[in-house]
């Protein structure tokens, strides 16, 4: 007698267009597909979504959750913001082309789109009130913010693209993250005064 199928779960198949997506952008979340990675029928995702977009709308929710609320709560709760900062980096630099997974997938995507803006200026602005609380003057504090951003993309795009630019083992990945955390989080030398608009300048002007 055949193995009796085990019946799959909403969270089955979001689990699987999250990893499609991340895999083969936005065009690889189609059900028939995914139905035959999960083993199953198309019968079985339309129990759980009217179509495909209902499908893709609740992986993409599920990314915002798990990648930047769960995130956020998990940093809050740490009353020092360098040791925040660190946790955050340490969870976002983790397993980098998992967490990058919608950021690479389909940024111009109409479903896409909207969800990565919103989260993106969120990550963008909760970072920027890490450092403000770090002591960093605003204007200082969306600088590091949006730093601190950069390298978190460009880990993930050397790590899909060119692995062998990274380290290789858990102890020196750690000292990477630890050495990107010291970067950011070391003040700058005191602001200068703006250098003055040539075109203006006296020695120009006469």
């Amino acid at each position: 007698m055949a193995e009796k199928r085990r019946r799959l779960s909403r969270d089955d198949w979001v689990a699987a267009a999250l990893a499609a997506l991340g895999e083969g952008g936005v065009g690889a979340v189609a059900i028939e597909p995914l139905a035959a990675r999960l083993g199953a029928t198309k019968g079985s995702a339309y129990w759980h979504f009217a179509n495909r977009d209902e499908l893709l709308a609740a992986a993409l929710q599920r990314w915002e959750h798990d990648e930047t609320d769960a995130v956020i709560a998990l940093v809050s709760a740490e009353p020092d913001p360098a040791l925040g900062l660190r946790t955050l980096l340490g969870a976002a630099l983790s397993h980098p082309q998992e967490k990058l997974a919608v950021l690479l997938a389909g940024a111009t995507d109409p479903l896409v789109e909207p969800v990565l803006t919103r989260v993106t200026v969120r990550r963008i602005e909760y970072l920027a009130e890490l450092f403000t609380r770090l002591g960093f003057a605003a204007p200082v504090a969306k600088h590091r913010a949006a730093l601190a951003y950069s390298a978190y993309l460009g880990t993930g795009q050397l790590w899909r693209t060119m692995r062998g630019t990274l380290p290789a083992d858990q102890q020196a990945w750690q000292s990477y993250v630890d050495e990107i955390w010291r970067v950011l989080t070391t003040p700058g030398p005191p602001e200068r005064a703006p250098v003055p608009d040539r075109a203006q300048s006296p020695r120009d002007s006469g």
